[in-house]
């Protein structure tokens, strides 16, 4: 691909996605969906314009890199804190009641083989953090104790889904898991958990001290994103998603996150105000990219609708995935209208479903029925999800 051609491209996803998105939600439809449908429309589900390619794929993890950092900034560690049994319970019940579910379904009843059964399952794991952040975002929710629970429910059901991803990788070349490698794997993850905030708050600390010594606030911008870039490699080094590290920064750099044993690293409002200032206009840029990348990777001419075994197994799958994943939100205390919003915020798969349908397809575990079935399946869960969110938010 060319720069040129890049730059067109960018054109097109950019001005179309803010169109469309919103004029969605003039409608009263979430934003969200149209930018997904752009990619739809853009990608090789319809007029095939836009390449799902490398660099659009990096810009599109820099949008959703950005986005949970400025969600990390603006969240709550006090409430993140009191919701945390809560998060937990509804990320172990949200990644593994799916993977069970759909292990079982697709063995017992589709007659499919073990490895296959195992992939499908895995496919129906995670949660698509992105695209849950924003919608509850865009209805003005985040705030909200519901919402925290979410947060952290998705949060630690990405990390659930690197790992499940890590076990069946290696159980399908060696025909058996290594414990310890998973075991080393979650030691990794939660060694940068524990250790993360600290450097974010030292090196935030350092940028204040710096920009102060310059004489210029306009060195405190481009470090912060440097930090964001930095704390999404090292999460990619120690196991866990790239997202992981740029939540974890925001939260560190957030005016409500102070470590009990070094207040005085504690970010100033200054500082703080400059760091927001400068990222939401990041946000309204990249993340865009993210959505439609969403929509491109779709590739809907690939499901032949007229075939009896693909509706057959669609609409199993389909029911498996919907109430494996609301399922979550009933272990927790509050109302029935709590228990659905977190239920279908657990719901789409998004990009994550996608890499998983992906793998299985590459490495001959998918024909092209049951490859089209994870894909249908996929969308219509990370299509449902903002209507349903729309709908009970509504007061």
């Amino acid at each position: 691909m060319e720069v040129h051609d890049l730059f067109l491209y960018l054109a097109i996803i950019l001005f179309l996605a803010r169109v469309i998105g919103d004029t969605f939600g003039k409608l009263g439809l979430p934003p969200v969906l149209g930018e997904i449908l752009v990619g739809v429309l853009l990608g090789q589900s319809a007029l095939g314009l836009i390449p799902a390619n490398e660099v659009i794929k990096i810009l599109a993890e820099i949008g959703v890199i950005l986005l949970l950092f400025h969600i990390g900034l603006e969240a709550d560690i006090n409430q993140l804190g009191k919701v945390g049994p809560s998060a937990l319970v509804v990320a172990f019940v949200g990644a593994f009641a799916p993977m069970l579910l759909g292990t079982l379904v697709s063995y017992y009843l589709l007659g499919l083989p073990l490895m296959v059964s195992l992939f499908v399952g895995g496919t129906l794991t995670a949660t698509s953090i992105g695209i849950t952040v924003r919608v509850l975002d865009d209805l003005g929710k985040m705030k909200e104790r519901f919402a925290q629970i979410v947060l952290g429910a998705a949060v630690l059901d990405d990390i659930l889904g690197v790992i499940v991803l890590a076990g069946l990788y290696e159980f399908s070349k060696e025909s058996e898991v290594q414990l310890e490698g998973l075991g080393l794997l979650v030691l990794y993850i939660a060694v940068f958990f524990i250790f993360s905030p600290i450097l974010a708050q030292i090196l935030g600390k350092i940028i204040s001290l710096l920009s102060k010594g310059l004489g210029t606030e306009d060195f405190i911008p481009p470090t912060v994103v440097a930090t964001i870039f930095l704390f999404a490699f090292l999460a990619h080094e120690m196991g866990s998603p790239e997202i992981l590290g740029a939540f974890t920064a925001g939260l560190a750099l957030s005016r409500r996150f102070a470590l009990p044993f070094a207040l005085f690293l504690k970010t100033d409002e200054k500082m703080a105000h400059k760091v927001e200032h400068t990222i939401t206009p990041l946000v309204w840029v990249f993340t865009p990219v993210f959505f439609v990348y969403v929509g491109l990777q779709l590739n809907l001419k690939a499901i032949d609708f007229s075939s009896y075994e693909f509706w057959r197994l669609s609409l199993l799958l389909l029911v498996v995935a919907v109430v494996s994943k609301v399922l979550s939100g009933f272990f927790v205390r509050g109302t029935l209208r709590e228990k659905l919003l977190i239920g279908f915020s657990m719901l789409p798969r998004g990009e994550v479903g996608l890499i998983f349908a992906e793998f299985g397809r590459q490495s001959g575990l998918y024909d092209a029925t049951l490859y089209a079935v994870v894909v249908f399946v996929v969308a219509v869960t990370t299509l449902l999800s903002p209507f349903a969110l729309k709908m009970l938010a509504k007061e």
